[in-house]
């Protein structure tokens, strides 16, 4: 399939959508003042070591700790292979053998702060190039897993002749399978003077400093996100355009000459929808084309999709207006993956079938589609209550918390209690306050609608309560209020 990739640039925030076919795939917003931490390294010091998480925090500048687990401690084995690369060792080294209280360390972030978590580190580095990742502190070369199996082994025995006996691990990634030798040597000697300025910052600068930057998201539009499908990338700022037209052409000319520069009067993102799309990512609600619905609910722990035929009736019988709907929710969910960049644990609760031959076929489907997404995916089959359970690589923010927040008013739950509840609970904490103080008027302070309720249908409560405590109650209306929120004054 073909794709545009459409660029939106202001001082203070990039936006990237990779469109196919008319149709958002994904969406990516860097903002200037939140820029992502994943790839970044720092010359870090440690804080804490804690032996019973196996784990470690350490201070690289950020508000929080960053958290270091023994998994992602960097050891050389003695027959040469790292962790990774061959059987593992820190079961048998504890990370209070390898770390210290104070030790500076070169570290290098795997997955953005998320929610109240810190950023998750590693201490092996890798350094991702066009065409290569350099892993300095190995020496193994590998090749990418998407390049069919038939050609790995001579790429991989090309790729160690071009890399020598300098030193350090290569892995070809995927847009390097065709590249010529002169192409794969200019990106070794790229990545090796990268990690040269980096050890020779280590050496230089205090703890907590950043050593290396990874690109930003506009320079990683070239590396990660043009593919032989990539019919054009169009940019809506000359600057930037003209910039990022000298990068490519230094590092990744084939891309390079699919940028061009949008001159259009209407927004880029408003000629082709974007926008519209974006606001639809943020809904709970996702429509279908056949009239069927998905439900998206995303917490802490997991994101789960409720699939649902809604008006859709057009088919010949019960199975198969099932089996349709199913099928069209297994290509609108693996969207809605991408599009709302949803990771960790995934439940999708798609509608019972009875037939088995459906269920295959739904299954089939939905993996189908997860294998386009550029993060690493992997489904389970249908559980036993009919529900199929499947992880996505996290490693930053989903659309929705970076570009919302919990509400003020509800804090988050997705409800607020009735008014008639709150008026209730009026009641209550005036009949409590009575007990305790002996003021001359109660004045409550509250939303609207409760006001409303009080001065109509629950008037005679109101009114029993004040005869009850011997005391008069005013009622005060206030706009700005939540309907949870009130105040009861004594007077």
């Amino acid at each position: 399939m073909q794709e545009d990739i459409l660029i939106n640039w202001s001082p203070q925030e990039t936006r990237v959508a990779v469109v196919e076919n008319g149709a958002v795939q994904e969406l990516h917003v860097e903002r200037t003042l939140e820029r992502g931490l994943v790839g970044n390294v720092y010359l870090g010091k440690v804080a804490r070591v804690l032996p019973g998480m196996q784990s470690a925090f350490v201070d690289i500048g950020l508000e929080r700790a960053a958290f270091l687990h023994v998994a992602d401690v960097w050891h050389r084995q003695p027959d040469g292979e790292a962790p990774g690369m061959g059987r593992s060792v820190q079961a048998q080294v504890p990370i209070e053998k390898q770390v210290f209280e104070g030790q500076a360390l070169t570290v290098q972030v795997i997955k953005d702060p998320i929610g109240t978590k810190g950023a998750r580190l590693s201490t092996q580095i890798s350094i991702a190039g066009r065409l290569l990742v350099f892993l300095p502190q190995d020496d193994h070369v590998g090749v990418s897993q998407k390049i069919p199996a038939s050609l790995r082994d001579e790429l991989r025995a090309r790729l160690q002749a071009l890399t020598g006996a300098d030193g350090g691990g290569f892995i070809l990634r995927t847009n390097g399978e065709d590249a010529s030798d002169a192409e794969l040597s200019e990106d070794i000697a790229y990545l090796r003077k990268a990690w040269a300025r980096i050890r020779d910052a280590a050496t230089r600068l205090p703890p907590q400093s950043l050593l290396h930057q990874d690109l930003s998201l506009l320079q990683r539009v070239l590396r990660d996100l043009t593919g032989e499908a990539t019919q054009s990338i169009k940019v809506d700022s000359r600057e930037q355009f003209e910039t990022l037209q000298a990068f490519g052409r230094e590092f990744m000319p084939t891309a390079a000459e699919k940028l061009q520069h949008y001159k259009g009067e209407r927004p880029i993102f408003d000629l082709y929808g974007i926008d519209d799309e974006v606001a639809r990512a943020l809904g709970r609600r996702v429509e279908l084309k056949s009239g069927g619905y998905l439900v998206v609910d995303q917490t802490e722990a997991l994101t789960t999709f409720d699939v649902n035929t809604g008006g859709f009736v057009g088919a010949r019988n019960f199975d198969d207006t099932i089996f349709k709907t199913n099928l069209e929710s297994a290509q609108a969910i693996a969207r809605q993956l991408r599009l709302r960049n949803l990771g960790g644990i995934i439940i999708v609760d798609f509608i019972d079938m009875v037939r088995e031959d459906h269920r295959d076929a739904v299954l089939a489907e939905f993996r189908k589609q997860l294998a386009r997404d550029r993060v690493k995916t992997t489904a389970g089959g249908f559980s036993q209550l009919g529900l199929v359970e499947m992880t996505r690589k996290r490693t930053r923010e989903s659309l929705a918390h970076m570009l919302c927040e919990p509400c003020a008013v509800c804090a988050g739950k997705g409800s607020v209690k009735t008014a008639r509840s709150v008026a209730y609970d009026i009641l209550r904490e005036i009949l409590r306050e009575a007990r305790q103080f002996n003021p001359r008027e109660f004045r409550v302070v509250a939303s609207p609608k409760v006001i409303e309720l009080f001065l109509d249908e629950e008037s005679q409560h109101l009114a029993g309560l004040s005869e009850f405590i011997g005391k008069s109650v005013s009622l005060q209306s206030e706009a700005a209020m939540g309907q949870e929120h009130y105040d009861i004054i004594l007077l």
